[in-house]
């Protein structure tokens, strides 16, 4: 399905909810700059995940911790010794590529060469200097997770809150990876966006909560509208576990490139961090339990997914190519993107029938009262059918009309992206009939 995959960068680029960074430059590489609508997009899918993962809960807290933190951060975690890929080059044209991502048998996939150097180790972590002196004294890291700062921050965090074991913490923020081989649009970046949670738990209760998680992040993403035959899970083999996991489950979408790809990691990361942060601080990172009073190590369950993936995965189960109705009573090609109303960029728009000097101000009084509640668009350029058209293919689930039988009987037309249905709704009652809807 690699048309597919054209048809949804060719409409993110269109549409401005994604484009290449520094384009008039030539553009970076894997590095992309989300547009006005890619922003809504993406901002909608993290709400969406903080409310479920914490507003809704009350044993769970959130953190928005440091991207550059303590060098022995990443020596204790074991980052600097095992975040590595194996990194081989074509004998022909010298690209280098991670070996486990060559197709087999192993062809180069820029020129065809079959000839490659023996794998190297290649740390993943974006080295930088903190001051002004750029020596290995003063070497820091841009984060590759945000996991390590919800461990680090665990005993801080669980006194101020008074949180008791079970309880999580939850973190969305940027993280760091110098990939080897980036690529498909969002997919695989070197500059991301991570939400990840570490649900702290007792130590014999960790299989049952990491089942608990498995079905509610699963559940999470058919909620808001991805296709059941489009998610799998798959178990980890013993030799792809991180050196830390017992067990980890990959979430996988059927991205068009692929069978399938992973979506969202949940690991089962045992007490390994906490006892690795606690062995080289120094400081105790255990937990007391006051009620059985005995203190211990808490295992943690890690729901780990990013922004951007799962942004790509809702576009392109969201992108659909159907008939509709034109004015000349033909039929018609539209796109159109079926997003979650909770995911849409835009969740209405408020078109004038025209640009009559008497519609305007009635049109412009009607989208003053909807944006106040919801993110809108007001759009009276072009004939009305072809407005619609456009707020079908950017996933805006409502247009208000406002049409010179407004100016009589004070009420607008609002037509439903998915049906295209259209229903007479009073001025005075837009806002009740948006809001049971929306």
């Amino acid at each position: 399905m690699p048309d597919l995959m054209d048809d949804i960068v060719s409409l993110a680029k269109r549409r401005g909810f994604a484009f290449q960074s520094s384009e008039i430059y030539g553009g970076l590489r894997s590095s992309w700059d989300y547009g006005p609508l890619g922003v809504e997009l993406k901002n909608n899918i993290k709400r969406a995940w903080w409310r479920t993962m914490v507003q809704l809960r009350d044993d769970v807290v959130g953190l928005d911790a440091a991207v550059i933190m303590s060098p022995k951060v990443w020596e204790a975690s074991g980052h600097l010794e095992v975040f590595h890929d194996p990194l081989v080059e074509c004998l022909t044209c010298h690209q280098r590529f991670r070996e486990d991502h060559l197709p087999e048998p192993r062809v180069c996939p820029n020129c065809g060469g079959k000839g490659f150097t023996d794998p190297r180790s290649f740390n993943l972590m974006f080295k930088t200097f903190m001051g002004p002196v750029p020596d290995e004294d003063n070497a820091v890291y841009l984060r590759p997770e945000t996991a390590q700062a919800m461990f680090v921050d665990f005993a801080q965090i669980q006194t101020t809150t008074r949180k008791k074991i079970p309880f999580g913490i939850a973190q969305i923020g940027k993280s760091f990876r110098n990939e080897i081989t980036p690529g498909n649009f969002v997919f695989r970046m070197r500059e991301f966006e991570q939400m990840e949670m570490e649900f702290f738990v007792e130590p014999g209760t960790d299989a049952e909560w990491h089942d608990y998680w498995i079905e509610a992040r699963h559940q999470w993403y058919l909620d808001l509208g991805l296709k059941a035959e489009h998610l799998r899970r798959r178990e980890h083999e013993g030799d792809e576990r991180s050196h830390y996991s017992t067990r980890t489950v990959d979430l996988e979408f059927a991205y068009p490139w692929t069978d399938w790809a992973e979506l969202e990691g949940i690991a089962n990361r045992t007490d390994y961090d906490l006892k690795a942060h606690e062995a080289a601080s120094g400081q105790d990172l255990s937990y007391f339990d006051q009620e059985h009073e005995r203190r211990y190590h808490p295992y943690v369950i890690e729901p780990a997914v990013s922004a951007d993936r799962a942004l790509l995965a809702f576009l392109i189960d969201a992108y659909t190519v159907d008939e509709a109705p034109t004015a000349k009573g033909t039929t018609e090609k539209r796109t159109v993107l079926r997003l979650h109303k909770d995911l849409a960029p835009v969740k209405v728009a408020v078109l004038p029938l025209s640009r009559n000097d008497r519609l305007s101000p009635e049109a412009k009084h009607v989208h003053t009262l909807v944006r106040q509640r919801f993110m809108s668009q007001y759009d009276d350029a072009g004939a009305i059918g072809r407005r619609y058209r456009r707020q079908d293919e950017i996933g805006t689930p409502f247009c208000v009309t406002v049409d010179f039988d407004t100016l009589e009987d004070k009420a607008v037309t609002v037509r439903e992206r998915d049906s295209m249905a259209q229903e007479r709704v009073a001025i005075a009652d837009v806002m009740r009939y948006l809001d049971e809807r929306l």
